[in-house]
């Protein structure tokens, strides 16, 4: 079986614990506004046998191991590649290795499946509301909600990331709502706000499509943390 690979970093600090492997798999459902991947929307050439892509990863045991490390499927949204990382888990938990998958939960099934081979779900927040979530994705929330109730029957340890956008969710009315809607999460170890940045303006340039966000400033560092404090000292 083959799969399309983007792209394939081998020393990814940001992606889980320790030292990883971060393969990015080509093509998503959803068209965040403040997406800064938008190369990786439409699935791509498929690149890599499944076989291919383990021995890649196999190469670089020794140093994420030595760390606690691991391999991170990314994207895009791997989980829309399911065949294919599903074939490819099931030979690296053979070898012992940890995985991690970041995802939107968007994806088209075989849910419980995949997340039996996954030591780690890295789990994007795009909004609380389907009235929001909608705005922001161009897409429903069902699917997302969907895979939610499947990894909440899951064990598998949870990592949070909510983007904090100005104007869209910098605000304590959000932050206490996200605080609420995070306890129905099982297993959530960790939460994670990261500020919106520009850096996938030229992106959007270089490939010709129109750009939501591009009059929209970078997200303040330092109000960010705020939000942060705020949500971890809050007592709802």
């Amino acid at each position: 079986m083959k799969g399309a690979v983007d792209s394939i970093e081998s020393f990814g600090l940001v992606d889980g614990p320790g030292i990883r492997t971060v393969v990015f798999l080509s093509g998503c459902q959803l068209r965040c506004k403040y997406c800064h991947n938008p190369e990786m929307w439409i699935k791509g050439k498929e690149n890599y046998t499944s076989d291919e892509l383990v021995q890649k990863i196999i190469r670089n045991k020794p140093y994420f191991q030595r760390n606690q490390g691991g391999v991170t499927f990314s994207g895009g949204e791997p989980l829309l590649q399911i065949d294919f990382l599903l074939e490819v888990c099931q030979k690296l938990k053979k070898e012992k290795i940890h995985i991690a998958l970041d995802t939107a939960g968007v994806g088209v099934g075989k849910y419980q499946e995949i997340l039996s081979y996954v030591d780690l779900v890295l789990l994007d927040i795009k909004h609380i509301t389907k009235e929001g979530y909608l705005d922001l994705t161009g897409k429903s929330m069902d699917e997302f909600l969907t895979f939610l109730d499947v990894l909440n029957q899951s064990h598998t340890k949870v990592w949070i990331r909510q983007v904090i956008i100005p104007g869209v969710n910098d605000n304590l009315e959000y932050i206490d709502g996200l605080k609420v809607f995070l306890k129905q999460i099982n297993n959530v170890e960790k939460v994670e706000f990261l500020p919106y940045h520009k850096m996938g303006d030229q992106k959007y340039q270089s490939l010709g499509l129109v750009n939501p966000y591009l009059k929209k400033e970078a997200m303040d560092i330092e109000k960010c943390q705020q939000l942060f404090e705020y949500f971890q000292h809050s007592d709802l």
